[in-house]
Formats: C-alpha cells, structure tokens, sequence
C-alpha cells in the first residue's frame, strides 16, 4: 500500500510518545508484586535505540521492560505501535487501551488506538478515540489528523470537518497532509456550493 495521511499519523504519534499480549493486563495481581522501575526503563530505552531498524529485538526488549514493570505506559504503546504495523489489530489495540490508562495525560496511545480501530472497521470507535485525544490534548495535531482522516475517509463529515482540513492545511509541515486537506477541503467546499444552488 502507499503511504497514505493515515500512515504518517502512525509514525508521528510512535515518535512523539517515542503499545503486551502476553495475556496479563497492567492492573492484574501478576503486574503489582513485583517492579524494577530502573531496569524497566533501561530495556525501554534500549528498545528505542532499534524500534526502526530491528523490530523483533525491539518487541523483545518491551516485553522484557514490562516483565520489569508491567506499568511502564509507553511500553505498551511502542509495542503496540509495533503490532499494528505487523497488522495484529486486536493486539495492538489492547497495547493502545493499556497505555491510554497507564498514561491519562497523553494523546498518543488514544491516536493510535483510533488508527487500529479504523483498520479494524469500527469508525464510530475511531472517531471516539480520536476526539478523546483531543479532549486531554486539545489542538493535538496527529489527533486532528486521524479525526478528519477518518471522517472523510468514510463520509462521516459534520459542519466542523471544513476548518479541520483549514486546521491542517495551515499547520501541518508534511507536504502529503497538506495535499490530502487541500484536496479535501476544494471537494468540500465544491460539494456545499452544488447543495446550495439545488436547494428551491
């Protein structure tokens, strides 16, 4: 497949948090008796050091921080971003709620959830998922991004998608995002004129 808009917000929500289906989630008896915080985040960050040049030591590396602390948020959202590229939704997914949790603060994990789930065909969820990021980040770019995406992408627009694409447009540094919201934004608009002149 092109890269398409879509594939941008990935990498730049992977790289601004910079999701383990192992079965155990962070709030079972297994994740709170023991944590090695510093150990956890040293095979975290050595997982960062490869995450774009090896992703198999990279998901081992993860896996080992949260063996090391099962609460380790941006764990699971790096692995998680790993798994859905492997195109494992329902992983990646369980990464993403893990780490929306684990970081309440943070847009990425629910940007990326938003991304598995469209993948996944449940856009209402998408859409839901994205305008929570927006909601604890507000103005968050790649939230932004994944929200108009989506709701263009399935003919979900409402009257607040055209300042959206105008959002994009005006802030967005990647000539592929910009092209796709002038686009869209011209199609629109074009679509809202034709309506008028039909009306009686």
């Amino acid at each position: 497949m092109n890269r398409t808009p879509i594939a941008a917000a990935v990498l730049v929500a992977a790289i601004l948090l910079a999701g383990c289906g192992s079965g155990r989630g962070p709030y079972s008896d297994n994740g709170s008796k023991h944590r090695d915080i510093a150990r956890a985040e040293s095979s975290y960050q050595e997982a960062i050091k490869v995450i774009d040049t090896d992703a198999k030591a990279a998901e081992q590396l993860l896996r080992e921080a949260m063996g090391y602390d099962l609460y380790h948020g941006p764990a699971h959202n790096n692995l998680g971003v790993l798994l859905l590229k492997q195109g494992r939704l329902y992983d990646a997914a369980e990464e993403f709620e893990w780490a929306r949790k684990l970081l309440p603060g943070h847009p990425e994990p629910r940007v990326n959830l938003a991304i598995t789930l469209a993948r996944g065909g449940k856009h209402t969820d998408a859409i839901d998922a994205a305008r929570t990021a927006l909601e604890v980040r507000p103005g968050n770019l790649p939230a932004l991004q994944t929200l108009t995406w989506i709701q263009v992408d399935q003919a979900l627009t409402d009257e607040r998608t055209l300042a959206q694409l105008d959002t994009i447009v005006t802030r967005t540094v990647d000539p592929l995002w910009r092209s796709w919201a002038e686009q869209q934004r011209d199609r629109l608009r074009q679509a809202e004129t034709e309506q008028t002149i039909l009306k009686p």
